[in-house]
């Protein structure tokens, strides 16, 4: 798939799930904003309610889409037989998709109103979906190849390239600018705080203060806009992956106890979920069919 074709299904996806999520609140506003007495005297009420025909279908598709995006994703981690078919990182934007798309329907499926052994359920969906976008945020601080798997620390450190020398030998800069533009490359920073946030933090404002200084210094040199872009993501590329290669163990073992915490959520999750449809079935609950 072409970065402009992905870009596409993604954006395709995104668009989805903000459509659904705003036609459902324009559905349903007047409804959900009343107390379980005066529902009954809404006019949608037999549409809108858990058992109603859209209030229904929206905890069946919010179910379906949950486990598709759960058991397809595990399982092309696992199977060998499905490592072909398609990038991994493809496969983890449709299970995001997917399960970010599931818990809204079920949130609208509930009506908001749940209690009992469901409430455990819905609020562990919550705690899936909350640790999920945590994890996706620590997946991509560990750099990985086109296919997911992650890359030793040499490797990522193979993939810097000289960049002092590709600026030196491609673009016309006197000595001084030069000389600024590598210190800020090749800048190493102390350890400001015990604290790993508040350091996180002090050295993300010093790589963007060294940024800045490239962009004066870049004006200083009457470069063309085109050249000054070049430069500059060159650096910005450098100064993300040092920060990479600093934080990679760091973020490999959050990586670990994210999953400690995100798997059983999504299991407690699941085991209710399925004990709910069970009883559901049982009690006599059909939907159009």
């Amino acid at each position: 798939m072409s970065k402009i074709a992905h870009r596409i299904f993604l954006s395709i996806l995104v668009a989805i799930v903000f459509i659904t999520l705003i036609a459902l609140i324009y559905k349903g506003m007047s409804y959900y904003g009343l107390s379980l007495e005066e529902r009954v005297y809404h006019p949608d009420h037999s549409l809108l309610k858990p058992s109603g025909t859209l209030g229904h279908g929206l905890g069946i598709a919010g179910t379906i889409f949950m486990i598709i995006g759960v058991s397809s994703y595990m399982a092309r981690k696992r199977f060998r037989f499905l490592l072909r078919l398609g990038i991994l990182k493809h496969w983890l934007e449709f299970h995001i998709f997917l399960c970010t798309l599931g818990p809204i329907l079920v949130l609208f499926h509930t009506s908001y109103k749940f209690g009992g052994l469901v409430a455990i359920s819905f609020w562990s969906m919550v705690a899936v979906f909350l640790s999920g976008i945590i994890g996706r945020f620590i997946y991509l601080q560990i750099p990985r190849t086109i296919e997911g798997r992650e890359l030793s620390l040499n490797e990522v450190r193979g993939l810097k390239g000289d960049v002092a020398g590709t600026i030196k030998n491609s673009y016309n800069l006197d000595e001084e600018s030069y000389n600024i533009i590598v210190d800020s490359i090749k800048k190493k920073f102390e350890l400001y705080h015990k604290n790993g946030i508040v350091r996180y933090l002090r050295k993300y404002s010093d790589d963007r203060r060294s940024i800045r200084s490239v962009k004066n210094v870049l004006k200083k040199n009457n470069l063309p806009k085109t050249e000054c872009n070049k430069v500059l993501a060159l650096v910005k590329d450098d100064i993300t992956l040092n920060r990479r290669i600093e934080r990679l163990d760091t973020m490999r073992n959050l990586f670990k106890y994210w999953h400690v915490v995100h798997s059983p959520f999504a299991l407690v999750m699941l085991i209710i979920m399925v004990i709910h449809v069970a009883v559901t079935i049982v009690f006599g609950y059909r939907w159009i069919f």
